[in-house]
């Protein structure tokens, strides 16, 4: 960020980057609880997550409040005003990160804690990982503002959309061998899916980044490797 002549302006937008930072560190956490309650089948901590999201989703609120009151006040232009459109967007991202571990969390607690298949849970699991290291490496390309790491981070979305579906046809395929597995496997897709999206997030904000340090664009379409068209779909409800 520039230096301003007056000093508060740059403590108004550091304490925007502060906020957007804590909300960064509870995303992430809520991310990896709600994946270690459904590979534990820990209904407690899964419980846990779903209230946590609230804090979440106020920090949103206060990042947007204090953004609409820095431009009326500053009227800021060029850098700064991309500074402070990019945090009110990244914010959104990260709420919608908390709001999709918290439907992890809800699958958890839908299953009863029970854990039928492991080698598939531990297959969410690892991509899970994946994408919480997609999003550490986007948050913290956003605190140096450092569009290359950003752009590292938006083409590796491809090894989640991979991943999750060679992970929607295993489920499929537990699903076709024995219907007992139906319902166990639906709320694992339901899973994988969350964690896809999460990915999704990361690339979005990888986006906001490149554009924040860079003032451009990035008009090229991210490629998605998805070829689960041709099956059933899946949404969260």
């Amino acid at each position: 960020m520039s230096d301003h002549i007056v000093s508060s302006y740059d403590q108004e937008l550091q304490g925007l980057a502060g906020q957007i930072a804590e909300m960064g560190g509870m995303a992430e956490g809520l991310v990896a609880d709600s994946i270690t309650a459904l590979v534990r089948g820990d209904t407690a901590l899964a419980q846990k997550v779903i209230l946590a999201d609230a804090r979440l989703d106020r920090l949103q609120h206060q990042v947007e409040e204090q953004a609409i009151r820095i431009i009326a006040k500053r009227q800021p232009m060029a850098r700064d005003l991309r500074e402070i459109f990019g945090a009110m967007r990244v914010s959104g991202d990260l709420e919608r990160v908390g709001d999709l571990a918290k439907n992890i969390a809800k699958r958890v607690i839908a299953m009863g804690g029970q854990v039928q298949i492991k080698r598939i849970v531990i297959g969410v699991e690892h991509l899970a990982e994946i994408a919480l290291e997609q999003l550490k490496n986007v948050l913290d390309s956003y605190t140096a503002r450092d569009p290359v790491e950003a752009l590292q981070v938006r083409n590796r979305d491809d090894q989640i959309d991979a991943l999750y579906t060679s992970l929607f046809r295993e489920l499929l395929t537990y699903m076709m061998e024995d219907p007992r597995n139906i319902t166990f496997c639906t709320h694992l897709l339901f899973c994988a899916k969350n964690v896809e999206r999460i990915g999704d997030h990361a690339t979005n904000v990888a986006e906001i980044v490149h554009y924040v340090a860079t003032g451009e664009q990035l008009v090229d379409e991210r490629h998605k490797i998805d070829d689960t068209g041709a099956l059933p779909a899946v949404a969260e409800s």
